[in-house]
């Protein structure tokens, strides 16, 4: 029946809320996927919220992994070098303070490239 509320979520475990709400994300419904888990004015509630949000987040990070991954596959060989270039582009260079952020970015862009190429279709020269 459309006039029935769902009965209110266990947010205890961020993965049993967060799986479930996969559907709601990217803007399902009127707020995105924050409905559930949100107050009133739009502010999430305490660190239980967070979690959720956290595991939302990873949820999204892997998604557009995959994506870029299934971009990346199909690229030219252009791309690609270009890819690997942005990656090298953003490591520290001589001189300047290493940050780890920085360099681990880095190498998960040329870790996705690398993955890429797994997924390469090889046409016959």
């Amino acid at each position: 029946m459309p006039d029935q509320k769902p009965a209110p979520l266990d947010y205890s475990q961020p993965k049993k809320v967060a799986l479930p709400s996969w559907n709601d994300e990217g803007g399902a419904g009127p707020r995105g996927g924050q409905e559930r888990i949100s107050s009133g004015d739009g502010q999430f509630d305490g660190p239980q919220a967070a979690n959720i949000e956290l595991a939302h987040l990873r949820i999204r990070v892997i998604a557009l992994e995959n994506l870029v991954i299934t971009l990346l596959a199909e690229a030219s060989d252009r791309q690609l070098n270009l890819a690997r270039e942005m990656a090298t582009y953003i490591s520290p260079r001589p001189g300047f303070t290493s940050h780890s952020i920085t360099v681990r970015a880095a190498a998960q862009m040329k870790n996705l490239v690398e993955r890429a190429a797994r997924f390469r279709v090889k046409t016959p020269s």
